[in-house]
């Protein structure tokens, strides 16, 4: 074999080695704590498969707590807050952390570099892909039961309704989305639903939201929010107080 010859072998196994790394580096992705996520492309979409960890902005500014983690933060007027569901933190990584609206839509960016937290239109976008390209279960009205294939195959609260995600969980996350349900923290400190609800942020404002103990109308600006439960087959688009904590999902810019 000619030395231009092996130089030319070298030089396409070295092309392809970097090309190969490449390919590796979009299948995850990184936040400002080295905390690692993978990633799943759905439609034109490409979206973290994990609820976000991170305890700073992407510029390294750090996002506070309360102590203790039950506190009541009604009376704050733009609270940005991250929590551990209960103040636990070895429910971190599996659940990630719960964010203040005004965290997800803080210019610095909670997101790692190249990434945000979606709108509601994007999350729109989202869930008409999985409708029109037949995820729903098959029984919901209009093919919009696509809960099952978002939600992830295990750690939900098992339930009897077929198409639920809880329901034969074996059989969820057709499209690799693998929502788990975190849970929520309320603005009077109750941390809820782990187990049974999955809720995430958009970075849309709404006109006026519902209490959730006291069903009381609040009409005042709030965050719209996206969920999904475990005795449900939807997904769901609600508003609520934006100092709720709720977990965050990052979709590539």
């Amino acid at each position: 074999m000619s030395i231009k010859r092996l130089n030319d072998i070298i030089l396409m196994a070295g092309i392809f080695f970097y090309i190969g790394l490449a390919g590796c580096r979009t299948n995850s992705v990184n936040d400002i704590d080295g905390n690692q996520y993978n990633v799943v492309k759905i439609g034109t979409q490409v979206w973290m498969k994990e609820n976000l960890k991170t305890t700073r902005y992407h510029n390294g500014d750090l996002i506070g707590t309360t102590t203790p983690a039950t506190l009541v933060i009604e009376g704050e007027s733009t609270p940005e807050y991250q929590w551990a569901y209960a103040g636990n933190e070895s429910n971190v990584a599996a659940y990630g952390r719960l964010y203040t609206w005004y965290v997800a839509t803080d210019s610095r960016n909670v997101c790692p570099k190249g990434w945000h937290v979606p709108t509601d239109a994007e999350w729109t976008t989202l869930t008409d892909y999985l409708i029109n390209n037949g995820y729903g279960y098959g029984g919901g009205y209009k093919g919009m039961d696509i809960a099952k294939s978002m939600a992830a195959t295990s750690g939900w609260v098992a339930d009897e309704i077929p198409g639920s995600a809880g329901n034969d969980q074996r059989s969820n996350n057709s499209i690799g989305f693998t929502a788990l349900p975190g849970g929520a923290r309320l603005e009077d400190g109750n941390f809820y639903e782990i187990g049974h609800c999955a809720s995430w942020w958009s970075t849309t404002e709404c006109g006026g939201y519902m209490q959730p103990l006291t069903g009381l109308r609040v009409i005042a600006p709030g965050g719209v929010f996206r969920d999904i439960y475990h005795d449900y087959c939807y997904i769901n688009s609600y508003c609520t107080n934006k100092n709720c904590g709720l977990s965050i999902r990052c979709l590539n810019d």
